[in-house]
């Protein structure tokens, strides 16, 4: 999934002879607080709304100010980098530069988080669970074949670093393609696996829900 994939052709890109009402219609219009300002291929920066709120209507972009000029991602960038990009920076747009940087479209952010949802099939039906690890050197082979013991299956996953500053620990994310998760987790916890949360968008039925009632119970403690 690369940067120029997300492009959308229907963002305006601003010239310098655009006047602030006209960004600020368009702003509301796309429903996108940042756009970029170009000239003649050449990404000059992000017009921010913050930057337009007071200024008089019939300013042109000439006599902005742009943030973020040596801000933007490369066309074969992939998806992973886009988002780190834009989160480091607090971004709802990025711009996209070929090789010879060159501007050649612009990415909005909601749009992306939208499709980064998606790869973590957050729309499919199934369990969620959190596992602390210790460090990078975790097996997902061997947690993968240990849940698949179950005959289920790993949708997606993601790892969080945790923080000695602030005590926060390293937890890997999995989605997974069945609700019933209580022998997944039972499997886990018998390889000595802390799983530190576990959640079903649907109910168990009985007679799990007073086998399931108890784990979760446990993993309150």
């Amino acid at each position: 999934m690369l940067a120029k994939e997300f492009i959308n052709p229907m963002l305006p890109i601003l010239k310098s002879t655009d006047t602030v009402g006209e960004v600020m219609d368009w702003m509301e219009e796309y429903r996108i607080a940042q756009l970029p300002l170009v000239n003649e291929s050449e990404y000059r920066g992000l017009i921010s709304q913050d930057i337009l709120i007071d200024a008089d209507e019939d300013l042109p972009m000439l006599a902005l100010q742009p943030e973020f000029g040596h801000v933007f991602v490369s066309e074969n960038q992939h998806l992973f980098e886009v988002l780190s990009t834009t989160q480091k920076h607090d971004l709802q747009a990025v711009a996209v530069l070929d090789e010879a940087q060159k501007f050649t479209g612009t990415i909005s952010v909601n749009e992306l988080l939208n499709q980064f949802s998606k790869n973590l099939g957050t729309q499919e039906l199934g369990a969620v669970l959190e596992i602390e690890v210790e460090n990078r050197s975790y097996s997902l082979a061997e947690i993968s074949r240990l849940i698949e013991s179950n005959d289920t299956k790993i949708i997606s996953s993601y790892y969080t670093s945790g923080s000695l500053s602030d005590d926060t620990k390293n937890i890997l994310t999995l989605k997974l393609n069945r609700q019933d998760i209580t022998p997944v987790v039972a499997t886990l916890q018998r390889y000595e696996y802390d799983i530190v949360g576990a959640y079903n968008s649907d109910p168990i039925e009985a007679p799990d829900r007073e086998r399931y009632d108890m784990l979760m119970k446990y993993l309150e403690m």
